[in-house]
């Protein structure tokens, strides 16, 4: 069975034409803002970038790499003290290779290529399973795997990763090395009856019972960040190897986002899913919608298909006025979880706040409504505030609704990494300046 196509999309733009336009006749189009206005968003711009430059990707250098035993550690807490045993993670490993990679092939500073090289010698001399092939969830500090399976979450960071590094460095080997995991997933993962992706199997790519994806999610069999992710993968790998395939694949896969992984309303998003797309929970993170909204646009673009992206667009501003509208916090910062009952978890994380400035300024891109640029502005002023760590640097991972620093948490570890709010910089300073014509 084939993959929807842009026909089975018919249902989704039904419930998407009833809300409303956002971007209405008041709307400020990109080359309309206030002098006031471009000089808030350079402010920003050069602010973002200066966050990078000289306090996250300093901090990662600095802090991360396990100078000893290779790789990097798996756990370091807010006040720096390091456990040197505790496992590593090829998401980490992963994250850490994409963000260096980027900024290297965006600055051309040294010291960012040999950290991109660090963390690809650890990718594949510790994670890649040289029987089974794919890459290992974790290790031991010596390489001893302790979770052997594979997610199709950390093979498609894997994929990320790797084609950013050629990307970087037109180093052929790490673009094979991207091509093949991608040829894996098509071979195992891909649900030929329902469409999309498999979330887990085990090193031998069979399928287990039941898996999670994280310590909080239900068992499912798929997942929407899952599927989200591996779209930023391929969108990363087409823009190094232009394949007609994996094209078709793109595409296909966010016509499968759009059709199976909104919510009723067409305003959010649902989480996690039976094989049969059938719903396995109701909270909405307000991290992922707006993670979603962009990430969607950028790789509807890669595909190059003008009416997915009128879809995919509507889509995505439905997302973002809906975070608007239910969870932002007085303060402009975005709240983490919500229920159908009211807001369900009013912690504020690290990640959700860098997707959400990137989510806003996207979204002012499709529409030149300037209330999402004053949204985006005011969620990073609550990181300034509140999230960067002046002390120790980075950022913490998460601050209660008071702005207090969260006794849980760390600084590095599995899901604790450079990408989301590098990343974040990265694109603030470049969406800004595409904008303002690259004043600075």
């Amino acid at each position: 069975m084939r993959l929807p196509n842009v026909s089975l999309l018919l249902p989704l733009m039904a419930i998407l034409s009833s809300i409303p336009t956002l971007a209405g006749e008041e709307a400020k189009q990109p080359g309309l803002l206030s002098t006031a206005q471009r000089a808030d968003l350079v402010s920003l711009a050069n602010s973002a970038e200066s966050e990078l430059k000289t306090d996250i990707l300093p901090f990662w250098i600095k802090h991360a790499p396990d100078r000893e035993h290779g790789g990097f550690f798996g756990l370091v807490t807010n006040d720096l003290t390091v456990f040197q045993d505790a496992p590593r993670g090829m998401l980490l490993t992963a994250r850490i290779l994409w963000t260096f990679s980027s900024a290297y092939r965006k600055y051309q500073d040294p010291q960012y290529l040999e950290m991109a090289r660090w963390a690809y010698a650890d990718l594949e001399s510790r994670f890649r399973d040289k029987e089974q092939d794919g890459y290992f969830w974790s290790v031991k500090p010596d390489g001893t795997p302790v979770l052997d399976g594979k997610q199709i979450h950390g093979q498609a960071f894997a994929i990320y990763a790797l084609s950013e590094f050629y990307r970087a460095t037109g180093e052929k080997p790490a673009l094979d090395r991207a091509i093949e995991v991608y040829r894996l997933i098509e071979k195992h993962s891909r649900d030929r009856q329902h469409g999309g992706y498999l979330e887990a199997f085990t090193r031998d790519w069979k399928r287990p019972p039941g898996k999670r994806l994280n310590e909080t999610g239900p068992e499912c069999s798929k997942s929407q960040s899952t599927h989200i992710h591996l779209i930023e993968a391929y969108a990363n790998l087409l823009r190094a190897w232009p394949d007609a395939g994996l094209r078709s694949d793109l595409k296909k896969a966010i016509e499968v986002m759009l059709t199976h992984t909104l919510n009723k309303s067409g305003k959010h998003l649902v989480l996690y899913f039976d094989a049969d797309w059938s719903p396995r929970s109701e909270i909405i993170s307000f991290g992922h919608d707006m993670e979603v909204a962009w990430l969607l646009t950028d790789a509807t673009e890669a595909v190059g298909d003008p009416e997915l992206l009128k879809a995919v667009n509507k889509t995505s501003l439905a997302l973002v006025e809906s975070t608007l509208a239910e969870g932002l916090d007085k303060d402009g910062s975005v709240f983490f979880t919500t229920t159908p009952k009211g807001i369900s978890d009013d912690n504020k994380e690290w990640w959700v706040q860098a997707e959400a400035a990137v989510g806003f300024i996207n979204a002012y891109q499709i529409s030149g409504d300037a209330r999402y640029l004053a949204a985006a502005q005011r969620v990073w002023d609550f990181v300034e505030k509140f999230l960067i760590d002046r002390k120790n640097g980075e950022w913490v991972f998460r601050v209660t609704k008071a702005g207090k620093v969260a006794s849980q948490g760390a600084k590095i570890s599995m899901w604790k990494c450079p990408y989301h709010n590098g990343r974040a910089c990265m694109e603030i300073a470049d969406r800004i300046r595409a904008i303002t014509g690259g004043e600075k």
